[in-house]
C-alpha cells in the first residue's frame, strides 16, 4: 500500500527489453531485492538492486495498463516506497494498481498554482468525484472539478517541484489509479 506522496523523482537509466533500471538516492537508503516500489504510481517488484540504480520487470499487463513502456533513458519518475505500519498516511489508500492511462489535455497557471485537465477513459469517470482522490503518475491529488469525460487538478508549486508533474506537457500520458474505496462500494452496491 502506498499514499500518493513521492518520495523522490529518478531517472530511467536503461531500458533492457521488459526491465527498467533507474536511479535514484533517498528510497535506495532500506531497498532490497523483491521489495514493492511504486514507479509512476505502478507497484513493481525489485529484481536487481546496485549501489545507485535498481531494476523492475515490466509485465505485460503492466505494459498494456500503464504509460511505462514508452519510457526511455533519462525519463523522470516518481518513486513511492510502501507505507510502513508506523507512517502517517498523508495522501490517501493507493494501491500501485494502475487503472488506465489518460492525457494532459490543458495546463494553465492559476496564481502559482497549475490548472491541469486530464482526460481519462469513461469507465473510470464514475470513480472520479469533485474533492475526492485521484493518482496521477502515483502522486496523490484532489479533483477539482469533473467532466464528462475529464477532470481538472490544481496543483500547488511545492508538488510541481518535487515530481514528474514538471516536466509534463500537453499530450503527455499518465497513469491513473482511481479511488479504491469508490470501486468497493460500486462493487458492494451492485450486488
Amino acid at each position: 500500500m502506498f499514499t500518493g506522496i513521492i518520495e523522490e523523482v529518478g531517472f530511467v537509466k536503461d531500458v533492457e527489453g521488459q526491465r527498467l533500471v533507474v536511479q535514484a538516492y533517498k528510497v535506495m537508503t532500506d531497498l532490497k531485492l523483491g521489495d514493492s516500489i511504486a514507479v509512476n504510481g505502478a507497484c513493481l517488484t525489485v529484481v536487481q538492486r546496485e549501489d545507485n540504480t535498481f531494476t523492475v520487470e515490466l509485465s505485460p499487463e503492466t505494459l498494456r495498463r500503464t504509460s511505462l513502456g514508452v519510457l526511455s533513458m533519462g525519463h523522470k519518475i516518481n518513486l513511492e516506497r510502501p507505507l510502513a505500519v508506523s507512517d502517517r498516511l498523508g495522501g490517501h489508500i493507493v494501491q500501485g494498481h494502475v487503472d488506465a492511462t489518460g492525457s494532459i489535455t490543458s495546463s494553465k497557471p492559476d496564481g502559482d498554482c497549475v490548472i491541469l485537465r486530464i482526460r481519462s477513459p469513461k469507465r473510470l469517470m464514475p470513480y472520479i468525484v469533485e474533492k475526492g482522490f485521484v493518482t496521477v503518475d502515483g502522486i496523490s491529488l484532489t479533483v477539482v472539478k469533473r467532466g464528462a469525460s475529464s477532470f481538472t487538478l490544481s496543483v500547488i508549486p511545492y508538488t510541481l517541484q518535487n515530481t514528474n508533474l514538471l516536466g509534463k506537457t500537453v499530450g503527455d500520458r499518465v497513469n491513473l489509479e482511481a479511488d479504491i474505496v469508490a470501486k468497493y462500494v460500486e462493487s458492494i452496491l451492485a450486488r
